[in-house]
């Protein structure tokens, strides 16, 4: 028997004081998630406690089980909400999440990484993923560039290992980052996962999620310079052994406005994807995990996908050689703007205030201690956690890249006879 699942994911830009007709937005999107169209919802940004609490109710004939993964200081703003039972849920924290003092980007303190929920659908399990990885905030000097590419790879590599019996695996979030990115290109290899909006789809531009003029929050300079703005929001999908199945759709499903409204229902778009599947024989299963070892017409389809995985697996390990050069300097520079506040302390410290300032001036010293607490961390405990996040990840990488060679992934004669050995 065939199933067939509806997925929706939306960033529902809900940051309280600070998202605009935040409110009215969350009533409208409450509305779309009542109205039974849609099996499985994977929402972003969900910073606020009194909206998820209201879309969890507003949506409950329709979507009556639902999972909030808290996390950070703020919570991870991941929620998922399902037709079906949620019979487990786990998330997973990033080792590497921006920023404790860029306060303005706000990244560290959602505490962010990857939610993860089994949900039962006809007695079999369904795992969903929820994402929302790093902002690029400028994309001409990109500071977290290492930092989404290890959590991409951490992604896949979770998604990878937590597998298990499921027979279908849907990551549904805002991945910030663009098709042919660096980010993207290491999250869909290594994970093996199908984007559910093919090359052909998305090369127009028609499916973008973020900063599209058409929407009433996107910047108008922003508009200008780009209308179609750039996707970064995705539904990615890969079936587990034993069954295969195809994409029925995948669209935009949401209008421009609010019915009544004028504004968008939030600064992204949301993206629906319909997907259906069956179990196969135990030759078809057999035939598809050969597919993967150079012993059929699609080995050179794998070989190719092993090969962009390589190539994704490099330009990584040097972006992480690259930002830990760039934490020894942090390092220094820091440790050095610590001894130089520490002396100006000292030299004040010994001076009398100046007439009528006395005030003014204990202020200031305090000021100054302020700082060199804040250079010494910089320099010492949060340099350590970060260069130790960096490392993880690079490892990590370095290990599957060799897996690769080993496996002759780089294109030997070898490499199918070698994985067909090892199946």
């Amino acid at each position: 028997m065939a199933l067939e699942l509806s997925i929706l994911t939306l960033n529902i830009w809900g940051i309280p004081y600070v998202s605009k007709d935040r409110a009215v937005r969350v009533e409208a999107i409450g509305e779309v998630l009542a109205s039974g169209n849609y099996d499985i919802v994977s929402l972003q940004e969900v910073w606020s406690e009194s909206d998820y609490r209201y879309l969890k109710e507003r949506a409950a004939a329709a979507l009556p089980f639902a999972h909030y993964f808290y996390s950070g200081v703020v919570g991870s703003g991941l929620a998922v909400l399902s037709k079906y039972p949620i019979v487990s849920a786990f998330f997973h924290a990033w080792s590497v999440n921006g920023y404790v003092h860029r306060i303005q980007h706000g990244d560290w303190f959602g505490g962010k990484g990857v939610g993860f929920v089994k949900i039962s659908v006809n007695e079999q399990l369904v795992h969903v993923y929820a994402a929302h990885l790093h902002a690029e905030y400028d994309r001409s000097c990109d500071d977290y560039m290492a930092h989404r590419v290890i959590q991409a790879y951490d992604t896949a590599q979770f998604i990878e290992n937590t597998q298990g019996n499921g027979v279908l695996q849907v990551l549904a979030g805002d991945l910030n980052t663009e098709p042919g990115d660096l980010a993207y290109r290491v999250l869909q290899t290594c994970s093996r996962l199908t984007d559910s909006a093919d090359k052909k789809m998305y090369a127009s531009g028609d499916l973008n999620t973020n900063e599209i003029a058409r929407n009433s929050y996107t910047d108008p300079e922003a508009a200008k310079k780009s209308p179609k703005g750039k996707r970064i929001d995705y539904i990615m999908y890969r079936f587990g052994s034993h069954y295969e199945g195809k994409l029925l759709e995948h669209r935009l499903p949401l209008p421009d406005r609010i019915p009544g409204k004028d504004i968008s229902y939030s600064d992204h778009e949301a993206v629906y994807a319909k997907i259906i599947m069956k179990k196969t024989s135990s030759t078809s299963a057999i035939h598809h995990l050969m597919s993967c070892s150079g012993k059929s017409d699609q080995g050179e389809s794998c070989e190719n996908s092993d090969q962009e995985s390589i190539l994704a697996l490099r330009e990584s390990i040097v972006i992480c050689n690259e930002s830990l050069k760039q934490l020894e300097s942090h390092r220094r520079s820091y440790t050095l703007m610590a001894i130089a506040v520490i002396v100006v302390l000292l030299n004040m410290i010994e001076l009398e205030a100046p007439y009528g300032l006395k005030t003014a001036y204990l202020l200031l010293k305090f000021l100054l201690c302020g700082f060199i607490i804040f250079f010494v961390f910089m320099a010492t405990i949060w340099n350590i956690m970060e260069r130790h996040g960096i490392l993880a990840g690079k490892l990590s990488m370095e290990i599957a890249l060799k897996g690769y060679k080993d496996l002759g992934g780089i294109g030997g004669g070898d490499g199918g006879e070698k994985i067909a050995h090892k199946i």
